[in-house]
């Protein structure tokens, strides 16, 4: 390395490895909607690897337009909204491909697709408290 160069930060938020692009995070399964929390949990640990989870949570605010780490923010949030995009199935993807940045697009599709699984999960409820055994229900 050259004399007085410095090392990159690594653990920052906005360090992007040199490797790293749109195409450089895979995510299985493909967000098709009816499997939004694998999905979920298969993204949150993906982008835990790669130090930017702080971009779907809301840790990481934009910086104002003046502060010198807004083109790093852009980039990385690019980024992040690049590895979204190419997780989510072709039709769920044309419905978020507009939005400016990566929490809004996780928000989007938390809010659409959790939802269903609330739905789901009052339904498995209903039903299981009126399983019965014969003529009794099974909880006598």
């Amino acid at each position: 390395m050259a004399r007085g160069a410095t090392q990159p930060n690594t653990e920052s938020e906005y360090f992007v490895h040199p490797s790293e692009g749109p195409n450089s995070l895979t995510v299985s399964p493909k967000l098709n909607g009816s499997n939004y929390l694998v999905w979920k949990r298969s993204m949150q640990r993906a982008l835990g690897t790669k130090n930017k989870l702080g971009f779907i949570n809301g840790n990481i605010l934009v910086p104002d337009s003046d502060d010198l780490l807004r083109s790093a923010w852009e980039r990385c949030n690019h980024l992040v909204q690049s590895w979204i995009l190419n997780s989510l199935s072709e039709s769920i993807a044309e419905t978020v491909v507009f939005y400016d940045s990566a929490l809004e697009i996780w928000q989007d599709l938390h809010e659409r697709l959790n939802k269903v699984y609330l739905i789901c999960i009052a339904d498995l409820r209903s039903s299981i408290n009126s399983l019965k055994q014969g003529n009794k229900l099974v909880i006598d």
